[in-house]
């Protein structure tokens, strides 16, 4: 399954770096966000430590919001949905092949508008908090992902997919981004998240295998009814 799943993401991969259609649309409107909340904070200063996990995760949910929409849509053309859930390939693995696709699209996306939020707010990150922010936004990247593609899969057939996939997904993100939010919070302020922190990791963990296993279980139903 995960041959299959990896030639899946391989080629969604192929297809978006072909268009760019939700790369360029996620990254222009991250560093549009960006640039504009800077006007209203003043770069290098407590009150902007206070918001940085808030407004970090406030642009990386709705950037991400671009990109899972196009998981399955994309696949709207020419009946390429019809054909690859009559592959060989298991719906596990069209599933997690989808899913790492857009993870991969979401962790480029985050990686560049972090870099425009140090350049733009004056931020000093050390390397320490580096490693645990790519951490912190590995996990909470990955639960976005999952429940976002399942959501893709489930309003792939909707004229107003766009608005709806949002709708449905940010309910069941609350945990995982409350947790991301104040870890990156804290290490925005030099804090190490293995203190009084630690189990908000826990809880991300918990939220991504939990949710990775249900949607690779209920993927079929979702695709097949």
């Amino acid at each position: 399954m995960l041959g299959a799943a990896l030639t899946i993401a391989a080629k969604d991969l192929r297809s978006e770096l072909r268009t760019k259609e939700a790369l360029n649309a996620s990254l222009a409107f991250s560093i549009v966000i960006l640039i504009l909340f800077s006007f209203a904070f003043d770069p290098g200063s407590d009150t902007i430590m206070e918001f940085s996990g808030g407004l970090l995760w406030l642009v990386y949910s709705f950037a991400g919001a671009l990109v899972l929409n196009r998981g399955f849509a994309r696949e709207k053309d020419n009946d390429c949905l019809d054909a690859l859930i009559a592959s060989p390939a298991p719906p596990g693995a069209l599933f997690l092949g989808k899913a790492l696709a857009n993870c991969a699209l979401l962790i480029a996306v985050e990686l560049v508008a972090l870099a425009a939020f140090v350049l733009f707010y004056d931020v000093r990150i050390g390397w320490s908090q580096f490693g645990q922010i790519l951490l912190v936004t590995l996990l909470a990247t990955w639960a976005m992902t999952v429940v976002g593609t399942i959501f893709s899969a489930i309003t792939v057939n909707l004229r107003l997919r766009e608005l709806m996939l949002p709708i449905l997904v940010y309910p069941f993100l609350i945990p995982a981004l409350m947790a991301a939010m104040l870890l990156t919070t804290d290490l925005m302020a030099n804090m190490s998240i293995w203190g009084n922190d630690s189990i908000w990791i826990r809880v991300l963990v918990a939220f991504d295998a939990v949710f990775t296993a249900l949607a690779v279980v209920f993927i079929d139903v979702v695709l097949v009814g």
